[in-house]
């Protein structure tokens, strides 16, 4: 079976989503199942607001068109409501196709952090843009939960996996740090919410990963943690395993993919309990949950890495793939419909 997924995410963005369609594209082929990307690439793009290292496309529809046709898709899959996901969803109603899609990142409350917009607007628009899909896909059962109190209906299960070959105890790295090492790696930017873990008592020395609009102002209020830029690959994983604590303190992300790399680099996790937090490690034994997030932090420190290392073992990105493969069985394209279309 092959499967369109249309993007505004994509490389060279860093963030998790663009980790989870790659991830997705390497286990589904595992199982036959071929994954291709209708993406930014070869389109004009500009910078998005507030956010200038990140640009979204400007599709062309006739292109849109072509892509989507020389694909020849079984199945029809927009996972981000940008440019790109309103252009291939406008294809495929106007001829009758189905599709799905998926609610990957939480809008609404970025848009409110950023701009001081109502929430409700935000996700009125986003209900309708869901409600054509024959099913929208969400990662955990909390946020599920949370979309069907907005309104959303047909939902299905997608969660999120973990490489455990490349985030591993065993590629730890020597920090040259005062223990214990608190650690956080994303996206700087106000939505985060990295001042909650920055401002913090605690001891040892607090340790930020990651590059965002709100870098420099984080810099100047908190001198004494320690910045150190975007990383990838083997040198990610050999930071995150010297961390004693994985410190998440968003209050806006669907799942935290960040959380189970940790807990697979045998990093306990300190957090919030709110959605995302509350589905990876909720009462697992892995993390501490609190409203008061620097006793989460402390309270963390007694987890036996062992113990996280074992629970992120059965989080497989196999596992992820074979249940969106699944979801996708509601959105098939008759071939004779697909040719009629093209």
């Amino acid at each position: 079976m092959r499967i369109l997924v249309a993007t505004d995410a994509w490389h060279p963005q860093v963030n998790g989503v663009v980790r989870t369609l790659t991830a997705l594209q390497r286990s589904a082929a595992k199982f036959g199942t071929e994954i291709v990307f209708l993406s930014p690439d070869g389109f004009t793009t500009v910078p998005l607001p507030t956010y200038p290292d990140l640009r979204v496309a400007l599709p062309n529809p006739a292109e849109i068109a072509r892509r989507i046709e020389a694909a020849q898709p079984d199945a029809i899959h927009i996972a981000t409501e940008g440019p790109i996901g309103f252009s291939v969803r406008r294809y495929c109603r106007r001829r009758g196709l189905p599709f799905t899609t998926s609610f990957m990142t939480k809008f609404p409350e970025y848009v409110s952090a950023r701009f001081r917009l109502p929430e409700a607007a935000s996700y009125w628009l986003l209900r309708r843009f869901h409600a054509a899909a024959r099913v929208t896909m969400a990662s955990t059962a909390s946020l599920m939960s949370e979309l069907r109190g907005h309104g959303f209906r047909k939902l299905g299960l997608w969660t999120r996996g973990v490489d455990t070959d490349l985030f591993t105890p065993k590629a730890r790295l020597p920090l040259d740090l005062p223990r214990p090492i608190f650690l956080n790696v994303g996206r700087i930017a106000v939505e985060k919410n990295l001042a909650a873990f920055l401002s913090l008592d605690l001891p040892g020395s607090k340790v930020v990963i990651g590059e965002g609009p709100q870098l420099p102002e984080l810099k100047s209020r908190f001198p004494d943690a320690h910045f150190l830029g975007a990383m990838e690959g083997e040198r990610l994983a050999g930071h995150i395993a010297a961390a004693d604590v994985f410190v998440f303190p968003s209050l806006t992300d669907t799942f935290g993919i960040v959380q189970l790399e940790a807990l697979a680099s045998g990093v306990p996790v300190a957090a919030f309990p709110v959605t995302g937090p509350r589905d990876v490690v909720g009462g697992t034994g892995v993390g501490v949950l609190d409203d008061d997030l620097a006793a989460a932090c402390r309270g963390a420190l007694a987890i036996p890495r062992q113990a996280c290392r074992d629970f992120a073992l059965t989080r497989s990105w196999d596992r992820s793939a074979h249940q969106f493969v699944r979801n996708m069985g509601h959105a098939l394209i008759r071939p004779a419909t697909m040719r009629a279309a093209a």
